[in-house]
């Protein structure tokens, strides 16, 4: 098997991405491989403003772009701070936040970067929307042009009375009131 040099782990920053995030840090730190966080913002947070004129100008578009990526590298950076000791430890350990859709810019940068594996976490769906809109893991899995792992979260269920059951292989384990 090829060794892996460079891991690409998406992250939505999302409790359910934290999963895929551990797991690409620990195959980076195991394979010495170089780690890149990669966050796609939303590009509908940067809508077109309309300038003194009142026509939409390239310029302050290009200012509200630039704002939604600094933010959004802010906002990577809070995300990351729980996991900042096993960070340290990988040999290289990079961070990058780009604009668009999310599943073709996640294969735009395992392009790029040369990646050799992607790890992420797909978000859980009702199969209602899957069926009609796909998921970002679909498409990246189909267009990628390196391995996709793709890590669930490890999902938790409600007893009655509050304490946490876990799902085994999707089953819900009822347990008997004493």
């Amino acid at each position: 098997m090829k060794r892996l040099q460079r891991i690409l782990a998406p992250v939505d920053m999302t409790e359910a991405s934290r999963s895929g995030l551990k797991l690409a840090m620990a195959l980076a730190a195991e394979n010495g491989a170089d780690l890149l966080a990669l966050h796609v913002a939303n590009e509908f947070q940067a809508w077109q403003m309309l300038d003194e004129t009142g026509f939409a100008s390239d310029r302050i578009y290009r200012w509200e772009v630039d704002r939604v990526v600094r933010e959004s590298l802010l906002d990577l950076n809070r995300y990351l701070e729980p996991a900042f000791n096993e960070i340290r430890r990988l040999p290289g350990f990079r961070r990058r936040v780009v604009l668009g859709d999310a599943a073709t810019k996640i294969v735009d940068i395992a392009n790029l970067e040369e990646s050799d594996l992607i790890v992420l976490s797909p978000r859980p769906h009702g199969a209602f929307r899957r069926l009609f809109f796909g998921s970002v893991t679909d498409k990246v899995t189909r267009a990628a042009p390196c391995p996709v792992l793709s890590i669930p979260q490890i999902e938790q269920s409600r007893r009655p009375h509050g304490k946490p059951v876990p799902v085994v292989g999707g089953l819900l384990r009822t347990l008997e009131a004493s």
